[in-house]
């Protein structure tokens, strides 16, 4: 049984803010943190914001063993007017769940969470940034907390939330990246986590990272793990191709994560009449459509980036430039409308928002 009450520890000692203009993505974190402990045979309890501060875990902690954790991300934004919204938080903590139930973790109470959220983001709404392009990012997750150092489930866990002012995820921010296809490393096959929101999903992505950026690419394409045919998502965003008038997106398969923007990318598309379907594409495919010039536009989705342009693939030797190293129409038009939903500039006619008192 999930506990409805949550206790408050103001901190006494509040950090310097970081400037706007010095923002990164992930490497401030704001004055308080929110807790909730779960016990087998009690259930989540003990539901506390503290001030921010490191984990007492015991070394045998399931977590650091077999990374049995899930977490979810999503921000915080501030209107012209000064007041805080959050963006599709529902749609967040029905994912967390379906991650938690994926990882053998016990579900939230998922709107306990988001007042949880709210709670926490109204003590910390001064670290929410006013400069046009940044935010305050949520970081929901829970840890597997029981000391024990056999392959099972964990009986004791924590639900904790963190906040982190940020800027753009990529340095390019609304300019084209470029992306490197992945042909030899696999992220995630039909059956695994991929579907989950897991640490070891991205754990998993790192090597292949590593040695594109060394190239100079943002990050990679993942094909599907059976074939390596098929195109999936890019490490921290789902993949978007406007080709021949249609935008089309990879199906969702077991393997890909089911995006909170990557939903609201679709929802936009059919809200303006645009062609938009949900499908296998083949990387063949795309190369062919490429070589009859009928790939206009590619982009990402994601929480951390919105929409992210991609101006070029690398793939098997060959090089896509994708509509002259431009942002696209599209991707533009879709930038703008789900930024100036974000920051009540544009109406809200799909109550996405949700105010933070």
């Amino acid at each position: 049984m999930t506990e409805h009450s949550i206790s408050i520890e103001k901190s006494n000692s509040l950090k310097v803010k970081p400037s706007d203009e010095s923002l990164a993505f992930g490497r401030h974190f704001t004055d308080h943190m929110f807790i909730m402990d779960f016990k087998e045979g009690k259930g989540w309890h003990n539901s506390r914001i503290v001030p921010y501060q490191p984990l007492m875990l015991d070394p045998a902690s399931i977590v650091f063993h077999y990374g049995q954790t899930v977490f979810e991300g999503l921000k915080a934004y501030l209107t012209k007017e000064g007041k805080v919204k959050l963006f599709r938080p529902n749609k967040n903590m029905e994912r967390l769940n379906r991650s938690n139930d994926r990882m053998c973790i016990p579900r939230i109470d998922e709107e306990f969470a988001i007042d949880a959220i709210k709670q926490l983001v109204s003590i910390d709404k001064k670290w929410v940034p006013s400069t046009s392009g940044t935010s305050l990012y949520i970081r929901p997750f829970i840890i597997s907390t029981e000391p024990y150092l056999g392959v099972a489930p964990s009986k004791a866990y924590q639900f904790i939330i963190i906040l982190s002012p940020v800027g753009a995820y990529y340095k390019e921010g609304i300019n084209p990246v470029k992306i490197a296809v992945e042909n030899d490393f696999v992220r995630a096959v039909k059956g695994g986590t991929g579907e989950a929101k897991t640490a070891g999903n991205y754990a998993s992505s790192l090597k292949a990272q590593e040695l594109v950026a060394d190239k100079g690419y943002a990050q990679v394409l993942w094909l599907d793990g059976l074939e390596k045919k098929y195109i999936e998502e890019v490490g921290s965003m789902n993949v978007f191709f406007k080709i021949n008038g249609e935008v089309v997106t990879p199906e969702l398969n077991g393997s890909i994560l089911e995006g909170v923007t990557r939903n609201s990318v679709i929802q936009l598309l059919r809200h303006w009449d645009i062609p938009v379907s949900e499908r296998k594409i083949s990387m063949e495919e795309l190369y062919e459509s490429y070589q009859q010039g009928l790939v206009e536009e590619a982009f990402g989705a994601g929480t951390a980036a919105v929409i992210s342009p991609i101006g070029e693939l690398a793939w098997q030797g060959n090089t896509l430039v994708i509509n002259n190293h431009k942002t696209g129409q599209i991707a533009k038009k879709l930038y703008d409308t789900l930024t100036g939903i974000q920051y009540g500039i544009e109406e809200d006619l799909f109550n996405w928002t949700l105010e933070v008192n």
